[in-house]
């Protein structure tokens, strides 16, 4: 009864903030991004509509000596589309299909558009999208800009599936960039966040929409790497792969669970290929999601829930483009004194274990609320300047709830410090895309092309038209 009323109470604390919490709580003076960390007055937001008003925005920036931003759906965390004073170009409604190939495979879009607007286009002739994140809310240039991966295993970031973008420079001018025409600017603006210029459209390469059977495995942290070099490397009809380890108390990432999407010609695509338009079970999932922030037993209930529905997964099929619109909508949250982010690092496939063992230990020690570790893999990218996959790697991708307040984020950030610390004790590296928790010492570790990358920056951008705030926190030296 005293357990009944508990779980009673905590689902109507969790619809309240559910209710409450809908609206952003932001200043609607101020700008900051999903982090909420650093909100600041700008000199005003721009929405994108034409390229020739978008060439204007630039000259007027450079007459009067004003900052560009730019800006897709805001997802990243760590102040890269936004910067105080300066001129924000919200990007999300220049989202048209410009041209669009079947023969060749390949779609040129401008770069609003979303990954779902591509799926929705593309997929009525049996093509799909090579790589992007898991979910296909994000625009095209923003995953251009932080060189995004998602559970494609085969064909690495998304820098390798791109054919060439028009990129509108500091002086107004746009120009063409591929691996051809203005070379240079190829791997510095593919995971450049933005500073480089305004990405106008991009032409991408597509693959075959296939069918996939889902195949899924138990194992703990330290089988999983020889259970993927056997089980996903080792079978080539394993086109895609997600993992998940236990944040609950009693099997702390230790227990594990994987997701394979093995290709399967037993059925016809056409049969199993309309596109899902709607998430099923959000508010559930979303309060049992809200009741784990705050109890080691809703941590506990939430991962025997998620292994049941992973188990219900076996054998069943499934379209690529349906696998790349993944469900995250229940995990959507709002709070004035805390909120959910993200960080992720990057580990050679044999240091797996001997992190999972030091990691937990830091998260143990400074008692951070973790909330979800899912795995993913990503080829090693020789390409882009700022390669966050110097090897073939795990990514872990971890969302923490975090506290909002001055001395929450003192913590946060000295504890993920030392977490980045043993990452680049194993040879591994951590995302850019996230909130600045990182030293500036430990970003030139991790990314040994920095300081060719601002170098370069400065050569194309004298004048620093195009900034926003990790240009600020890891310019270093450059900003003398």
């Amino acid at each position: 009864m005293k357990k009944a009323l508990a779980l009673a109470l905590l689902v109507a604390l969790c619809l309240h903030n559910y209710v409450r919490y809908q609206t952003p709580d932001q200043d609607p003076y101020l700008i900051t991004d999903y982090s909420r960390l650093h909100p600041v007055k700008v000199d005003r937001v721009v929405a994108g509509k034409e390229e020739e008003q978008l060439r204007h925005m630039v000259q007027e920036a450079r007459d009067k000596g004003l900052t560009i931003s730019i800006a897709g759906q805001r997802h990243s965390q760590g102040g890269h589309t936004y910067y105080k004073d300066g001129i924000v170009l919200d990007m999300t409604g220049f989202n048209r299909v410009l041209d669009f190939d079947p023969v060749r495979r390949t779609i040129r879009v401008q770069a609003g558009a979303t990954w779902g607007d591509v799926q929705d286009y593309i997929n009525p002739y049996g093509l799909a999208v090579k790589t992007m994140q898991s979910q296909n809310v994000f625009t095209i240039g923003g995953s251009l800009s932080v060189n995004a991966h998602g559970r494609d295993i085969r064909n690495g970031s998304l820098i390798a599936s791109v054919e060439s973008f028009r990129l509108m420079n500091a002086q107004g001018e746009t120009i063409q960039v591929s691996r051809t025409e203005n070379a240079e600017l190829f791997p510095l603006v593919i995971g450049g966040y933005g500073l480089f210029g305004l990405i106008v459209d991009v032409t991408l390469r597509l693959t075959d929409d296939e069918l996939y059977r889902m195949k899924t495995g138990t194992m703990n942290v330290y089988e999983y790497s020889e259970y993927f070099e056997r089980e996903v490397l080792g079978n080539p009809d394993v086109r895609m792969h997600l993992a998940r380890i236990s944040v609950a108390p009693d099997a702390f990432l230790t227990d594990m669970y994987a997701i394979n999407y093995v290709k399967d010609d037993s059925a016809p695509l056409q049969a199993n290929n309309r596109l899902r338009v709607r998430e099923r079970g959000v508010l559930p999932a979303k309060i049992m999601f809200g009741i784990s922030r705050q109890t080691d037993w809703g941590k506990t209930t939430l991962w025997s829930m998620q292994k049941a529905l992973f188990e219900r997964q076996e054998g069943k099929l499934i379209s690529r483009n349906n696998a790349m619109r993944s469900e995250s909508a229940f995990m959507e949250y709002q709070s004035a004194t805390n909120n959910d982010l993200l960080q992720e690092y990057f580990i050679p496939m044999h240091e797996f274990a001997g992190f999972i063992d030091e990691f937990r230990s830091v998260l143990m020690q400074e008692r951070l609320n973790l909330l979800n570790i899912t795995v993913r893999y990503v080829n090693r990218d020789e390409e882009a300047l700022l390669s966050y996959a110097t090897n073939d790697m795990f990514a872990l991708v971890c969302l923490f709830n975090v506290p909002l307040s001055d001395q929450g984020q003192a913590h946060m950030k000295k504890a993920i410090q030392s977490v980045i610390d043993r990452v680049l004790a194993h040879k591994g590296t951590y995302y850019l895309p996230y909130a600045a928790y990182p030293s500036l010492e430990q970003f030139r570790t991790a990314y040994p092309g920095q300081g060719m990358f601002f170098r370069a920056k400065e050569r194309f951008d004298p004048q620093a038209r195009f900034v926003n705030y990790f240009y600020e926190n890891y310019r270093g030296e450059a900003r003398q």
